[in-house]
Formats: structure tokens, C-alpha cells, sequence
């Protein structure tokens, strides 16, 4: 449970020989091997994962070949009766219908037995529908069979891809950097650039290490490092890092730290970790084949035997009977099927409403959720910058005053300037700029009808001494400052709007009992205000990836379970390591939707508190299902046991019970949530 693999330079793991791989107790898709012995790296959890590119057809084949062929045998054996399907035909025949199901199962039994789980529901079905065949109901042991592995295949549909492919975050990081060799510039690989080199990064390009800008200016999108939509402009001297991209011009930067050691590396790594610390989630039938296995073996086999010590007129082959009919009676079909087509009805459900699961157990996982913990930027918030507010002094006109900003604005490629664009609308082309001036880390300077116009931040105002009597401390948002003639015309601010149903989101929460905080990158007086207007009543701003990650951690010490809801890479690492993981799936970044157990396709906050109530409603239908197959099959058993009980009794209690709890279990398709 405490194993970290290690990556080398290449980043392939270099910690594991393949005997190590199997013995890790994590989920198959936290390895990412491809061995055949990691199929059962928890040999106490059955891998329901499937080669990506293996089709759903491909998939059924099995399924479709048994059934055909045994709805052949069952119209041979009761309608058309020839005379050549007897004897040793007819078994041959149903031999031949059952392998392409049965012989999977029994693969399975053998492996679990050779790595030491002896008592699996795969052993379990292999007694008893090898049980079925030695009392002549060949029919019955393909049956149950076919409907198990029909069920296998539904739990496998509902895991679609690995839940922590770390090649998805590997894309953001280039695997070649342009460094400059005296005036030249050389394509090299990024993991054999060295501390001192310098790399010379077009527009749009992604840096590839972490550096130090030479170049007067530049802005970057940091979306992948700080999840915030809002650009950075760097000055001269500061720091830079992979992962980052350049925006609107060609810049240099000197490298000032090893591939490895970039802070992208770093939250590839915390991924890693905090997704080997996350337990495979049996499934109930997995837990319950342990105790229901080795007793129901010893039952039969005392149901043989122990009536010799008591019974006068003992006959060995009647008590067999009684016994493969207790193994009949006794297999599992109805959990089997119930209970994964319960899971994949509450996953097909959820599908309807926009929210992606990516296995069953997170279903469980959800519906038990104390705390959801959610950034603030794309998931809460809107993740497109716009303007706020408008305060300008009466004694200047308000629609003149935007129409000359707008022009000025349009000077530049920076979000603000296309956000104020949004505001103010159509630039006006009769106002003629003169002098544009672009000043780094300040704003826009420009004449405009003989008089300075100065639009950027309150640097830019102090720079030219512009007076204000206001404290940009005390605003919230972003603030655009204006001056206009040497007099301070007033100020925008821009900021990310609330989503529409974030704040139901957080009524739907508390009312399911669920506590709620926000995590962010973004200033804290930002998300203060957010949260404030929400209602959440922990929010902390200002926090790096593993700021992040140490919250949570801080949470689950409490023994109290944690859903994370994010949409940058920086969310992945805190994504994986809490209990449920949400990414938000139409603006978030690929690396927090490959990391998440959950997706929200459609990106509204209150999709969260509908996937919660899915799971509960999922794991109730559940719970009805495992009651019911208990309480018949145990009547039946009983039954069965005093021989009481025919063969038709044991398809009831198999076959009927398994089509009730299928209807039961589709029932949640209809629901409306």
C-alpha cells in the first residue's frame, strides 16, 4: 500500500520488476503495466478493465456464440426432439455452448487459487454449474453462466478508460525545446537541456522547463500550472515554468532548472503519489464470496455425506442429488447479474444527466461523500473573464470615456482587453490614436486628441502621478484604472462571473448533510468574496498544487470522506488523491478528467450534487436487490437441504430472482433526479 514507483528520465517506471508489480496491493490502472500477470495485481479485486481498443462486439462474442448455441440446444431438446441429439451429441453439445463463457470463469478460479484466494465467486460458479452438468441440467449450468458473463461485460463497459493515465499529462510537457547556440537556434529534447541553456520560445509554444525570462516582456497562459484563466505578464528577471505557454511573441528564456525538476514534474509526481494511496474498492460480491463460498462448499459437501451418520436407509446417490441441487440453488446469478446492472443502470442514468462515472465503486464511493472540497475557477465560476462594474467620475462621459479605452484596448491581445471589447462593443474607428505605447507589468499609454490616456493598473497611475482617492486594495476583482488628461477618470473591474446554479449547488449540498469548502489559486480576497456569496463557509486562496493537496489531507485525518471538484492539471494530484474525484469536463484540461472518478460533461457545479443523489439512489437499489436474493435463496437453501425442493424451486430461486432484480435494478433509469 506504501510503494511509489519511480520514473526514470523517460519517465517508465524503473522501481518495479514484474514480481513487484503483482504484489502491489493498487489497481491495475494506477500501474499502467501491460504484463499478463498484472491482470492480478489485487487478486483480491477482479479487473474488470479492457484493452481500449477492443470492441463492445468483440467483447459480447462469447456471450452471443453461448446463446445461440444454446437456444438451439433448448428448441432440440423440447420441440423438435431428433433422434441424433442424445447421449454423448448432446453433452458434447452443451460442453461446446458453455466453453466460450465457462472457460474464462474457470481460467479465473485458477489463477485466484494459484495466487491463494481460494474461496472466489469464480470457484463458486464453476461448483456449481459444474454441479448442474453431474445432475443433467445442462441447460441451467450454461445459463447461469452466460448470465454471469453478461454481467462481467456490463461492469467492464462502465470502466472506460484508466482512472490515472498519466501519459494524458505527459502531453503537457513538450518533448522538444529550441534552444539558441550562439544566434542559431537547435531542436533538442527537453530532457537533455542543461541549467544555463537558452531556450527560445515562439508564440503559442509550451515551455518545456523551468527558467528565467531574458526578454523584456512576455505574457503566458498559466492555466496549466495554476488552473486560473487570467494571464501572467512577465517582466525581465522573473521566473518562468514548464508548462506555461507563450501568447502573442517570441521570447527567451534561460533554463534554471533540470527537466525533472520543474514544478510540472513535481505535479506529475504528486499525481502519482497521491494516486497510490487510494485502495481498490471491492464490490460487494467480492466481500461477500469469501464467507458465502466456503460455506455453501461445506454444506454440500456435508449435505453428502453427514446423512450417513443419522439416516437408515442411506443412498449415496440420492444425497448427491440433494447437494448439486443446493449448489444450484446456491449460486449467485441473482447478485451477479443485480448487482453490476445496478451499478451500470445508475452509471446509464447519470450518462442521461451529463455526468460520467468511470466504475461502479465510485457510485458506492459518492453516495457516502461527508465533504465536497471544489476549486473555484471553471468549476464554480465561469472561467471567462468580464466586466464587472464600471465607476468613472460624473464630471467625464461614461460612453466616451469606454469608446476611447475600447480603442486603446484593442492595441493589445491580453483576456482584459478582449473582455472590455465584449463590454463596450464595436470599436470606434474615427478615434485616432497616436504615440500607443505598451508599458510591461503597468498597461496602455496613447495621445488621443493631444491628451494622454492611460488604461492599465494603479502602477501605471503612481509611474505618471496620477492622484486617486481610492484604496485598490479594497476591490475585490481585477481593477482597470483610467486616466484621461492627467486626471483619474475612474476604474473597470473584471473579474470571472458565478456560474448561474453555483449557488444552488451549494444549497442542494447542505441539504444531503454535505459540508462544503473551496480551494483556489487565485488571490484569496477573490475567493473570500466567492465563497461568501455562495454561502461556503471554508474557502482558502492563494494555494500551489500541493497547498491543495495538504487541505485535503487535513480533511480526511478527520476519518471524514472527500470528493475534490476541479479543472486544471494542478487539480489532478488533490483529484487523485481524494475519495471521489470530479473533473469538470467541458472547460477542464485533459490531465483532471483523465485523473477523476467522476467527469461532469457539461460543467455545472450542480451536476455534483445530482451525481451524490444517483449514488444513493444506485446503492439503495442495490441493497434491495442483495435482500431480496438473500431472504428467497436462504428460504430455498433450506429447502433444498430437507430435499423439499425440485430443480424448478432452484430456477426460481436463480433465474427468477436474477429477473426480478434485473427489473428492479433498471428502475433507476426511469428515475428523474
Amino acid at each position: 500500500m506504501g510503494h511509489t514507483h519511480q520514473h526514470d528520465a523517460e519517465t517508465k517506471e524503473s522501481c518495479c520488476t514484474e514480481e513487484q508489480k503483482i504484489r502491489i496491493q493498487t489497481d491495475t490502472h494506477d500501474c499502467g503495466c501491460s504484463s499478463k500477470k498484472q491482470k492480478h495485481t489485487d487478486h483480491e479485486g477482479h479487473d474488470h478493465s479492457h484493452n481500449a481498443n477492443e470492441s463492445t462486439f468483440k467483447m459480447f462474442l462469447p456471450s452471443i456464440i453461448s446463446l445461440v448455441l444454446l437456444l438451439i440446444a433448448i428448441v432440440l431438446d423440447n420441440y423438435f426432439t431428433p433422434i441424433w441429439f442424445r447421449d454423448w451429441i448432446r453433452i458434447a453439445w452443451y460442453i461446446v455452448t458453455y466453453i466460450p463463457v465457462g472457460f474464462p470463469v474457470i481460467k479465473e478460479a485458477i489463477e485466484s487459487i494459484r495466487y491463494k484466494d481460494l474461496f472466489s465467486e469464480f470457484l463458486l460458479m464453476v461448483i456449481a454449474t459444474v454441479g448442474a452438468f453431474a445432475i443433467g441440467e445442462y441447460p441451467e449450468a450454461v445459463a447461469v453462466m452466460l448470465f454471469y458473463s453478461v454481467g462481467e461485460v456490463f461492469q467492464a463497459l462502465a470502466v472506460t478508460k484508466a482512472k490515472t493515465n498519466i501519459k494524458s499529462l505527459l502531453d503537457q510537457r513538450p518533448d522538444e525545446v529550441t534552444i539558441l547556440v550562439g544566434p542559431d537556434p537547435k531542436i533538442i529534447k527537453a530532457s537533455d537541456a542543461t541549467i544555463g541553456d537558452v531556450i527560445q520560445l515562439k508564440a503559442g509554444e509550451k515551455l518545456g522547463l523551468d527558467g528565467e525570462l531574458i526578454s523584456d516582456t512576455a505574457s503566458f497562459n498559466t492555466a496549466a500550472l495554476t488552473g486560473e484563466s487570467k494571464p501572467d505578464t512577465k517582466s525581465k528577471g522573473e521566473t518562468v515554468l514548464a508548462g506555461m505557454i507563450n501568447l502573442n511573441k517570441v521570447s527567451q528564456v534561460k533554463v534554471t532548472a533540470a527537466y525533472n525538476d520543474s514544478k510540472l514534474s513535481k505535479i506529475l509526481e504528486l499525481v502519482q503519489n497521491a494516486t497510490a494511496q487510494k485502495a481498490p474498492t471491492e464490490l460487494f460480491i467480492r466481500k461477500f464470496a469469501k464467507i458465502y463460498t466456503p460455506i455453501v462448499v461445506l454444506l454440500a459437501v456435508l449435505i453428502t455425506f453427514l446423512p450417513y451418520l443419522f439416516v437408515a436407509d442411506y443412498a449415496f446417490s440420492d444425497w448427491l442429488y440433494r447437494a448439486l441441487i443446493f449448489l444450484v440453488i446456491s449460486c449467485p446469478c441473482a447478485l451477479v447479474i443485480s448487482i453490476p446492472l445496478g451499478y451500470f443502470g445508475g452509471i446509464g442514468a447519470a450518462s442521461k444527466n451529463g455526468i460520467l462515472f468511470k466504475g461502479s465503486n465510485f457510485l458506492d464511493a459518492i453516495a457516502t461523500i461527508q465533504n465536497v472540497v471544489m476549486d473555484k475557477t471553471g468549476t464554480m465560476t465561469e472561467g471567462v473573464f468580464k466586466v464587472q462594474e464600471v465607476v468613472f467620475d460624473p464630471q467625464f462621459d461614461e460612453k466616451e470615456m469606454l469608446q476611447m479605452v475600447n480603442a486603446l484596448e484593442s492595441q493589445s491581445t491580453h483576456p482584459v482587453a478582449t473582455a472590455i471589447h465584449e463590454y463596450v462593443g464595436k470599436i470606434d474607428t474615427s478615434i485616432k490614436l497616436e504615440k500607443v505605447e505598451e508599458i510591461p507589468g503597468q498597461g496602455l499609454k496613447a495621445i488621443i486628441n493631444g491628451k494622454s490616456l492611460l488604461v492599465g493598473n494603479f502602477k501605471l497611475m503612481d509611474s505618471f502621478s496620477i492622484p486617486y482617492d481610492i484604496n485598490p486594495n479594497s476591490i475585490v476583482y481585477t481593477v482597470i484604472a483610467v486616466a484621461y488628461d492627467k486626471k483619474f477618470v475612474g476604474y473597470l473591474t473584471i473579474a470571472d462571473s458565478i456560474k448561474e446554479d453555483a449557488q444552488i449547488t451549494i444549497e442542494k449540498l447542505k441539504a444531503l448533510n454535505v459540508k462544503t469548502t473551496m480551494l483556489s489559486g487565485d488571490k484569496n480576497t477573490v475567493v473570500q468574496f466567492v465563497a461568501q456569496k455562495l454561502g461556503i463557509a471554508n474557502a482558502f486562496g492563494d494555494l500551489l498544487p500541493e497547498d491543495k493537496v495538504n487541505k485535503v489531507k487535513e480533511i480526511k485525518a478527520k476519518n471524514e470522506t472527500v470528493a475534490f471538484v476541479g479543472d486544471g492539471v494542478n487539480d489532478a494530484p488533490v483529484i487523485a488523491l481524494s475519495n471521489v474525484g470530479i473533473a469538470m469536463g467541458g472547460l477542464g484540461s485533459d490531465a483532471a478528467i483523465e485523473t477523476a472518478d467522476v467527469v461532469i460533461q457539461d460543467d455545472k457545479p450542480s451536476k455534483i450534487a445530482m451525481a451524490i443523489d444517483i449514488g444513493k439512489q444506485t446503492k439503495k437499489i442495490v441493497w434491495q436487490n442483495i435482500v431480496l436474493a438473500f431472504v428467497v435463496k436462504a428460504a430455498v437453501l433450506i429447502l433444498g437441504a430437507g430435499g423439499l425442493a425440485t430443480m424448478w424451486e432452484a430456477v426460481f430461486a436463480d433465474v427468477g430472482v436474477a429477473l426480478l432484480a434485473i427489473l428492479n435494478a433498471v428502475r433507476i433509469q426511469r428515475m428523474k433526479f
